[in-house]
């Protein structure tokens, strides 16, 4: 048979075969034409996960280097105030060594590995010496270091202090980079030069809203949590209202609103620690003997409990909507080890639902996906005008999770009702990580939809600027509450 007729045989074979794909399959067939060369250079840039930002064979370079030099808004963090970490008269004794950035999610990883509790204890014990820490962690790292908050930690310390893995070695570099980056200024440092993040959202872990140092690039939410829970010391000091009765709480939590909302990016709930987010409208006068009771140190059974918080969960909410705050509320996920209940966690989105549709004009916004009941949550933003959904922490709980939902969110529900990146961090270094591993997630997800034919290349591209910032830009009014934080001079 002659060249010319082989050729055209082979021309016609493949015509044949694309038309039977229709379009999707034949831009999948297309875009996955790579040579044996490409396969192999693709994996060698891949081959180390602490480089996440060159993109795997078959993705699209034009994404991984946009989403890579796009900006974040951060929508969640628990980041203390700089001067906490870098003064010595602030941090009244706490861990100020390498370990300090284990402390918070990797620690969870250790115990559940296996380490014991005073090993673990001693590790982030500010006695201990920093160098002979790594004999405590060394026989629990090689567990860990895998895991999406232990990627986060070895990203961290790869780019901020030169070491590519934690190690017998490598510690006291690992200790003398922690003690050169933990100098003023290192905040703005790692989010904006190193991070790419614009501005983060913080809700404080000392305080019902902290008057920030740094007010516009450390956004605060109004914690309502305390004010759901009854935790009256934090609230009514500062508000200087004397509790004897439901309604003068009331008054307190008015005082919080009245003073920090205009400032506020969001109010944030995590009550769901301790239940189910099923909040039932309830009258005040229905609870007013149960807050007495409150007062009076009695213990409430578990129906009174819940009566007393479902009435001062709406309280708060109404609130919150009537300042036109966005309500964050905890789905899911866990923080910590060893308590889970997960049969209560799988009802999160139903409840999720009968919210939105108590109070259609609260945006409420459902933090980490309800890892790992998340496919439900795609549901709820495409069904429910006042929902949305961040991804805050889910790419460090399961990062392919995290990268499989938002490629089934882009195709599902509205593209401007996605919050993608909230490191959740204590610790500022880890963020950098959480950053990284996020973005090539995005990249992917991104890349796959348009190797699968599900999405236009240049339709991906516009959606970058979508979802890392511009629907936080929107949802929180950054731009309003810069304005007014330029500005601010707290009492």
């Amino acid at each position: 048979m002659g060249d010319k007729t082989m050729a055209k045989r082979e021309l016609v074979s493949r015509r044949s075969t694309l038309k039977g794909l229709g379009l999707l399959g034949a831009t999948a067939f297309l875009a996955g034409k790579t040579s044996a060369n490409d396969e192999q250079a693709s994996s060698e840039q891949v081959s180390n996960p602490l480089s996440l930002d060159r993109p795997p064979r078959g993705a699209y370079k034009r994404l991984f280097d946009k989403v890579f030099s796009t900006p974040f808004i951060d929508t969640h963090e628990h980041l203390p105030p700089e001067s906490y970490r870098v003064s010595d008269k602030v941090r009244r004794g706490d861990v100020d060594d390498w370990s300090f950035i284990f402390k918070h999610y990797l620690n969870s990883d250790l115990m559940s590995a296996g380490m014991p509790k005073k090993s673990h204890d001693k590790f982030f014990s500010a006695i201990s010496d920093p160098v002979e820490k790594w004999r405590l962690i060394g026989p629990y790292w090689p567990a860990v270091k895998n895991t999406g908050y232990g990627l986060a930690v070895r990203i961290a310390m790869h780019q901020l202090y030169g070491v590519d893995d934690l190690s017998a070695n490598s510690v006291e570099k690992v200790q003398a980079g922690y003690e050169k980056t933990r100098q003023p200024g290192f905040y703005k440092h790692i989010l904006c030069d190193l991070a790419k993040i614009e501005s983060c959202q913080v809700n404080s872990n000392s305080r019902p809203f902290e008057e920030s140092e740094m007010p516009t690039l450390l956004m605060q939410d109004i914690s309502i949590k305390g004010m759901i829970e009854t935790d009256f010391k934090p609230y009514v000091g500062p508000a200087g209202i004397k509790v004897k009765t439901l309604a003068d709480w009331h008054s307190v939590c008015d005082w919080w609103f009245d003073k920090y909302a205009k400032y506020a990016v969001a109010a944030k709930s995590q009550n769901a620690y301790s239940r189910d987010i099923n909040y039932d409208r309830i009258d005040a006068d229905k609870v007013e003997s149960l807050f007495k009771k409150k007062l009076d140190r009695q213990t409430l059974t578990r129906d009174e409990q819940k009566a007393l918080e479902d009435h001062l969960f709406w309280y708060a909410v109404e609130k919150a909507t009537q300042y036109n705050l966005p309500v964050k509320l905890h789905t899911g996920y866990y923080f910590a080890v060893n308590h889970m209940p997960l049969s209560q966690l799988m009802n999160n989105p139903g409840s999720a639902s009968l919210l939105c549709q108590q109070s259609l004009k609260t945006r409420f916004v459902f933090m980490h996906i309800c890892y790992p009941y998340y496919e439900p949550m795609i549901a709820l933003a495409k069904q429910f005008a006042n929902a949305y959904i961040d991804m805050c922490w889910a790419w460090i709980i399961n990062p392919v999770g995290a990268k499989d939902f938002l490629k089934k969110f882009l195709v599902t529900a509205p593209a401007n009702k996605i919050l993608t990146f909230g490191g959740d961090y204590t610790p500022v270094e880890p963020v950098l990580g959480h950053a990284t591993i996020a973005r090539r997630g995005i990249a992917l997800a991104l890349s796959e939809l348009v190797e699968e034919g599900w999405l236009d290349i240049d339709e991906a591209l516009r959606l970058t600027d979508t979802i890392m910032h511009e629907n936080a830009r929107k949802i929180f009014d950054i731009e309003g509450k810069t304005k007014l934080l330029q500005e601010v001079k707290w009492s």
